[in-house]
């Protein structure tokens, strides 16, 4: 689904991330882990082109989504983001309603059929787990959700262009157990419709999610790919001495 090969990311003269080459399946979960500063939001950044929106920021390598690279010059980054929809680490619900919330980006991209956006709003809502839960209050406004909620609600609004792949920046972070665990349990039923990467600090919620493990670390000042394959396998005893030990919990997160 996206090969990434030789990326790197700069700001200004500092790189965030140095020569990451690897390959994204199609359709599983792949987690990004890996201390603090090691590139990790970056790496995800330069997937769908945010780094174009950051001062500074300099990117060399190439990132393929279905053989295509995304930074050739007849790339369209709207188009792009479409294709690839973000998810931030702090639930960011437009300060509106629920139902002009999902249905925003779907005017933007020019859909005025009032029952076609109905029945679009109500379904990924519905995807993920909201539709009981808001059916009939739909123009409140989203900021007064939850905090999960909330969450859900924005991976509904990025569901609503019909994406090919989530990249999730430290969905649960700001959630309780209770609502983490609801969000876990949403992109375990996402899996397979859509391909999902994930960047966490929780090697436990890797653990539960992931299909694939992608472990970054920070060497020679900036973040580098030690190690990559899939999860089980990794967590069972990863080749790099560093990687093992950082999944085992011997080494600072």
């Amino acid at each position: 689904m996206i090969r990434v090969e030789g990326l790197g990311v700069r700001y200004g003269e500092a790189w965030a991330l140095r020569d990451v080459s690897l390959e994204i399946p199609r359709g599983g979960i792949t987690a990004i882990v890996g201390p603090s500063g090691c590139g990790k939001s970056s790496f995800l950044a330069a997937l769908n082109r945010l780094t174009d929106l950051m001062p500074g920021a300099r990117v060399e390598g190439r990132v393929l989504l279905d053989g295509h690279d995304v930074r050739a010059g007849a790339a369209e980054p709207a188009e792009l983001r479409r294709r690839v929809g973000t998810i931030f680490q702090k639930p960011s619900p437009f300060p509106f309603s629920i139902r002009r919330n999902v249905q925003l980006a779907l005017r933007e991209h020019g859909e005025r059929d009032a029952r076609r956006l109905a029945a679009i709003t109500e379904g990924v809502l519905r995807d993920v787990g909201l539709w009981d839960e808001v059916e009939g209050r739909l123009d409140q406004r989203a900021d007064a959700l939850s905090g999960g909620q909330q969450q859900r609600l924005c991976i509904a609004r990025a569901l609503a262009l019909r994406p090919d792949v989530l990249l999730l920046d430290e969905p649960c972070s700001s959630l309780d157990p209770l609502a983490s665990a609801v969000v876990e349990e949403l992109l375990l039923r996402l899996r397979g419709d859509y391909t999902l990467v994930v960047v966490t600090h929780d090697l436990a919620q890797a653990r539960r999610i992931a299909d694939t493990l992608a472990v970054f670390w920070l060497r020679d000042g900036a973040g580098a790919l030690i190690e990559h394959g899939p999860a089980a396998q990794l967590f069972a005893g990863a080749r790099d001495a560093t990687a093992a030990a950082y999944l085992r919990g011997g080494l600072a997160r």
